[in-house]
């Protein structure tokens, strides 16, 4: 479910994953690797694309349909 909601964000946003990887660290190499299936991220790589995206891990994760971060 992750790698499906990324990737709807990112088309949604218009952003790359290359831009994605320049601007959180995380490298091309390993969205790939989640793109394929081979890897899944692990809890600091989804924190870090939340708030690059501004958006809930849980939403990124599936556990809810709502974007919204509560703080």
């Amino acid at each position: 479910m992750f790698i499906e909601r990324l990737m709807q964000i990112l088309q949604e946003r218009k952003i790359s994953a290359y831009k994605l990887s320049k601007d959180t660290g995380i490298y091309q190499s390993t969205i790939s690797q989640w793109k394929a299936g081979l890897q899944k991220p692990s809890l600091e790589a989804a924190e870090k694309i939340a708030d690059y995206l501004e958006c809930s891990v849980d939403y990124l994760l599936g556990r809810t349909d709502n974007p919204e971060v509560n703080r």
